[in-house]
């Protein structure tokens, strides 16, 4: 018999539902519906406008059951409902964009061929795809995934977090209202050992996605050779926000507090790394720090919060561990490093927002992902030395760069090796551009029309109108 899972509400531990994990050999069973889709079933056959309608219906079931799914995935994550309105409104406009794609996967004649010859790339599915999610976004990033998939043809396995699985089921249910065929999308749920490995593992598992921590999507990368199936890996960041002397600087500060503190800093490209010209350091983070210590914790479903718990006791551990590592650096604290203190919020998995100044690129505390509301604030003299500190890390997912100077922000842009900058803004993605990182941030794009091919092969077709011999070698009439 498989384990059951409780699934808890972070604010105060509640239980909000139990779920059967499931074992390694219903996650192969899971593929092999999967692979029976894909090699017997319409939909790889299916026109793309066809598949585009299908998922335009999903978007319009989400819209549908809004309220409903926001709802939980505040009880599930912990994150405000604001924020999960949010997320709901961005997940139907992923599945809307994807919708409006299908004349990408027509055929495209290729130019300039010889006489007599008809030439043309196929884009077509790449079979069976292995789709893990994280616990922090776990609707929207599955819908990452998920829509250009489907989308190409291809036929699928979604495994969310073990942690936060409850909107993913809901994803899944709407996928089958949609109408969408038996076997074409399936859902396993249980933790990555068990149910995650088949997926980057098995040989009828043709693509992988991931997205999550660097040490996974390493195993996944390795597990992933043994059958060169295709990859594509989110793997994190270490993001740098680059404020000049010369910007906006009530703005920046607002902005600093949002790309480090929003869902608690349990995001991917959460601007954590806070980099300021000297001139206005000690100012600058004074200020972020004395507004970080006006931030309301509390339930994601009063209005008056501003941020809710982290996601687990094993993760608040996790970013406590770096309070540690801090006070062990060097690092000044300013804002926070603590437990809040309000009663109601004792059985919740809260961590006060948290700054530290007087760091440098070689801390631990400035190299890791914490993933938890933590800034660490770095000087700067230069604008090349703002972009060496902006480099500095093995990751290279997002960086914002603050300044009204706009050629010099450009120019910092144009050399940070960071696969989204923003320049006086911080955090905001959109469905039609790419979404990806450098260095160990990851492998591939999402999102955008590079979204879309990872999940394709293209084929090229050549056609030779007048087929003629070639008398290449012997010919036929020779002795």
């Amino acid at each position: 018999m498989s384990p059951v899972r409780q699934i808890i509400n972070p604010f105060d531990q509640s239980v909000l539902t139990e779920i059967e994990d499931q074992t390694r050999e219903q996650a192969i069973q899971a593929i092999a519906k999967a692979r029976n889709a894909f090699d017997h079933g319409d939909w790889p056959h299916a026109s793309p406008e066809h598949r585009a309608a299908v998922l335009n219906r999903v978007a319009d079931l989400l819209e549908r059951d809004k309220e409903d799914i926001a709802r939980t995935e505040t009880l599930d994550t912990g994150k405000t409902l604001v924020e999960s309105r949010i997320d709901v409104d961005d997940v139907v406009a992923v599945f809307r964009y994807y919708g409006n794609l299908a004349g990408l996967l027509h055929p495209k004649v290729v130019q300039g061929t010889p006489p007599d010859v008809v030439s043309r790339i196929d884009y077509e599915p790449v079979g069976v795809c292995g789709l893990i999610a994280p616990w922090n976004y776990p609707l929207l990033q599955i819908s990452w995934k998920i829509a250009p998939a489907l989308l190409a043809g291809n036929t699928l396995v979604g495994k969310p977090s073990e942690i936060t699985p409850l909107t993913t089921i809901k994803l899944f249910e709407l996928l089958q209202e949609a109408g969408l065929p038996d076997g074409v999308a399936n859902l396993v749920l249980g933790t990555g050992p068990e149910v995650g490995a088949p997926l980057s593992e098995h040989p009828d598992v043709d693509l992988v996605s991931f997205t999550g921590s660097l040490a996974t999507g390493q195993r996944i990368m390795a597990s992933a050779a043994k059958t060169v199936k295709k990859v594509a890996l989110e793997l994190g960041g270490k993001n740098p926000n680059i404020v000049f002397a010369d910007a906006d600087i009530d703005t920046a500060v607002d902005y600093a507090l949002t790309a480090a503190f929003f869902h608690a800093g349990q995001v991917c490209s959460s601007g954590t790394r806070l980099i300021v010209h000297t001139d206005i350091y000690d100012d600058f983070v004074d200020e972020v720090a004395r507004r970080a210590d006006l931030i309301k914790l509390g339930n994601g479903f009063d209005e008056d919060t501003e941020s809710g718990p982290l996601v687990s006791a094993e993760h608040r551990a996790k970013v406590e561990g770096y309070i540690e590592i801090a006070q062990q650096e060097g690092a000044t604290l300013k804002a926070g490093g603590r437990r809040p203190d309000e009663p109601e919020l004792q059985n919740g998995f809260f961590f006060r927002p948290t700054v530290y100044a007087d760091c440098h690129k070689d801390m631990k505390l400035v190299q890791d992902e914490t993933f938890g509301p933590i800034i660490t604030a770095e000087r700067f003299t230069t604008e090349d030395e703002a972009t060496f500190l902006g480099n500095n890390t093995d990751y290279g997912l997002a960086g914002g760069v603050w300044s009204q100077d706009l050629e010099k922000a450009q120019r910092v842009a144009k050399k940070l090796r960071h696969g989204t900058v923003w320049i006086n803004e911080f955090g905001p993605y959109l469905p039609q551009a790419e979404w990806g990182g450098f260095k160990r941030s990851g492998v591939g794009r999402e999102l955008g029309t590079a979204g879309l091919h990872e999940y394709t092969e293209p084929k090229h077709v050549y056609q030779n109108l007048k087929p003629a011999a070639q008398n290449w070698f012997a010919r036929k009439d020779s002795q």
